[in-house]
């Protein structure tokens, strides 16, 4: 069976929705100041279901400034690390309570699967614990220099911080960013993705009951083109974390350098999935099918090439197959659906478009492809696979960021560090096999910020996260991302009177002029 089956019905649309998605700035809801906005589309029907305030350089400006005098003579960057932790467990709290709302409104505007956008509260909400425990438990480094001088590092927020969220997993991806920077005692301007802002207007509400002061957490909708360009341009924005896709990344570096802003960028993916032979197959097809089909495809770190060594490259090519035959295609708020409506019907072109190109180059379509039967409208496609793609092919070279998968045969342990390192870029990568030293070993060679050994995508926050080469500069998670956030100012004091050059305590001589020489060519002495 492919997909559903099921005759289409209209999805079910959440109550209460806004009649317009407005922006959040020191404390109120406002509407553009020019009133730009933009329709925001049902994945399901790609109909509009709401407008949303398409924030300009003025709005830019104007929650900048909010969030600048909020740093400057606000409390917040002055908390103790206590208080501002106190504040982040409400902010948990208020997550949590929103859980079934949070899940109805992920789903409705991303297309995700009910089940899936489910445990998005789940994750925000501990993003925020973390960091809350974080700020608590740290320390600064102190360094005493021999018996005249102590050095100690003072740990202090930065600004004001610019983050720009992409519209997959949208609410847990903005938490991530949230979290650690108020955590640092920054003030915050936020930049959802225009294809997916629903989420976001939660969390205005649920930022005012925990406590947070009007002025530190601001959001400004709009384009990227404009309203995140314009961010990232600003002046008093010391620093830009952004998560998307690597060409965005490479214009916002451009245009940030001209401030020298810090950056932390986690940007596109090609995740390879390496199985040998002696792998444990089951697990292996299991983690497979989940990381590309699961989030719908659209996931960063979803491991899209499928390296098999050749003994069982046919076995595990029909057994993942077979399965993407059968994963349920399906509304986003079926609980039976695994996959649901991609985005956005620019991204679902765009996904059409790289299964055309697969064909188009030779490689050997074994599952989906097309469109499933009973959806006719709406962005949904069945969970697709390519067997015996070659790394010339552009749909193993190039970011598909959808439920297709490629599959790829090797022979040596070479050829799988080759071919995990063809691509421009370097996010994430997953290795299966039971001889752990070679697994080791491959660790080391294969070019990734990130590498699972008989696992699928699961993290520890305390752990760095980001890519290499094209996926990205910086790192967050943890410590990283308080780094990113806070600057270390070091204080140097003398515990004793130390003996300084004494210059200036003679009489001034005027420098002799040097003799002309004598000859041509003659040396000055």
């Amino acid at each position: 069976m492919t997909g559903t089956t099921t005759t289409q019905e209209p999805s079910a649309r959440p109550a209460g929705l806004p009649a317009l998605i407005t922006h959040h700035i020191d404390g109120r809801a406002v509407p553009s100041l020019g009133g730009e906005t933009f329709p925001v589309l049902d994945p399901v029907t790609n109909e509009p279901y709401t407008r949303c305030a398409a924030g300009q350089s003025a709005d830019v400006d104007r929650a900048v400034g909010a969030a600048r005098r909020a740093f400057a003579e606000g409390p917040w960057p002055r908390l103790k690390a206590r208080e501002r932790s106190r504040i982040l467990y409400r902010i948990a709290e208020g997550i949590e309570a929103a859980d079934a709302r949070l899940a109805e409104l992920e789903a409705y505007d991303t297309g995700l699967p009910i089940t899936q956008a489910r445990g998005q509260a789940h994750r925000a909400a501990e993003n925020f614990r973390f960091f809350a425990d974080m700020i608590v438990a740290g320390h600064e480094d102190a360094f005493q220099v021999g018996e005249d001088q102590v050095n100690h590092v003072i740990r202090k927020p930065i600004g004001v911080a610019g983050l720009i969220t992409p519209w997959n997993t949208p609410f847990m991806l903005e938490s991530w960013k949230l979290a650690p920077a108020l955590a640092s005692g920054c003030t915050v301007v936020l930049k959802p993705a225009e294809w997916s802002p629903l989420s976001a207007s939660l969390l205005p509400e649920i930022m005012a009951e925990a406590g947070v002061p009007a002025g530190v957490f601001n959001v400004v909708h709009g384009i990227g083109e404009e309203a995140g360009a314009a961010l990232v341009d600003h002046p008093r924005v010391p620093l830009i974390s952004f998560t998307g896709e690597t060409t965005t990344g490479r214009i916002i570096a451009e245009n940030a350098a001209k401030h020298l802003k810090a950056l932390s960028m986690e940007l596109g993916g090609k995740s390879p999935c390496v199985v040998f032979a002696d792998a444990d197959l089951d697990a292996a097809v299991d983690a497979a099918v989940f990381q590309i089909f699961s989030l719908n495809g659209e996931r960063c770190t979803a491991g899209s090439r499928l390296l098999v060594e050749r003994p069982v490259y046919d076995q595990v090519v029909a057994r993942v197959a077979e399965r993407a035959r059968n994963v349920r295609i399906g509304l986003p708020g079926d609980p039976d659906t695994e996959l649901g409506a991609l985005i956005h019907p620019e991204h679902y072109a765009r996904v059409r478009e790289y299964i055309e190109i697969g064909q188009r180059e030779g490689a050997r379509l074994v599952a989906g492809g097309d469109r499933p039967q009973g959806l006719p409208e709406g962005n949904f496609l069945n969970a697709t696979v390519f067997a015996d793609v070659k790394p010339t092919d552009r749909i193993f070279q190039e970011e598909i960021f959808g439920p297709v998968l490629c599959v790829t045969p090797f022979d040596t342990d070479d050829e799988a560090v080759e071919l995990a390192n063809a691509t421009a870029y370097g996010l994430a990568a997953y290795i299966w096999t039971n001889n752990l030293s070679r697994a080791n070993t491959l660790a080391r060679e294969i070019e990734s910020g990130m590498l699972w050994i008989n696992s699928q995508n699961v993290r520890d926050l305390r752990t760095p996260f980001g890519g290499v080469k094209a996926s990205g500069i910086g790192r967050e998670g943890g410590r990283h991302s308080i780094d990113f956030y806070s600057e270390s100012h070091i204080v140097h004091t003398a515990l004793r009177r130390l003996p300084v050059p004494r210059f200036g305590t003679g009489p001034a001589k005027t420098p002799e002029a040097p003799q002309a020489p004598e000859t041509p060519g003659a040396r000055l002495g």
